[in-house]
């Protein structure tokens, strides 16, 4: 059992470089989509992650905000699936707190480029796999 989830999930999703984003399509199936790293994480209920306004992901999380992430550390074989929801943001001040160097090849217009946006996701509980053991948790 884990001690201490924010840090034992935390530390998981700090060390990876790809997250995978789930989200439901207008049929009701699920869809999974490999993304960056989140681009901050306020402990693990709250994460953000930049992509294209024009995504179909995008337009699927306007529909129908519920969503998963999960984080795998393929070197351990442990993960983490997170659910919860998902926001859209267009905002002016939170696309600059989270533009990052590099994001000019996403979106050549820059912090201010119109395909540019980012995504809340607000963890509600999650499921956490290490050592042929899985355990639930509720993220408070």
């Amino acid at each position: 059992m884990m001690r201490d989830p924010v840090q034992t999930i935390g530390n998981l999703i700090d060390k990876q470089k790809t997250s995978f984003l789930g989200s439901v399509d207008a049929e009701g199936f699920p869809n999974v989509k490999a993304m960056l790293q989140p681009n901050e994480r306020e402990g693990i209920r709250i994460l953000y992650f930049s992509t294209n306004t024009s995504s179909m992901r995008v337009s699927q999380y306007q529909e129908n905000e519920k969503a998963c992430v999960y984080f795998c550390d393929k070197r351990f074989f442990r993960g983490v699936m997170l659910r919860g929801q998902i926001e859209v943001l267009t905002d002016a001040e939170t696309k600059r707190r989270l533009w990052r160097t590099g994001d000019e090849r996403y979106y050549p217009g820059g912090v201010d480029d119109p395909d540019y946006c980012i995504l809340r996701f607000t963890a509600r509980d999650g499921r956490y796999y290490s050592n042929y053991h899985s355990e639930d948790f509720t993220v408070l």
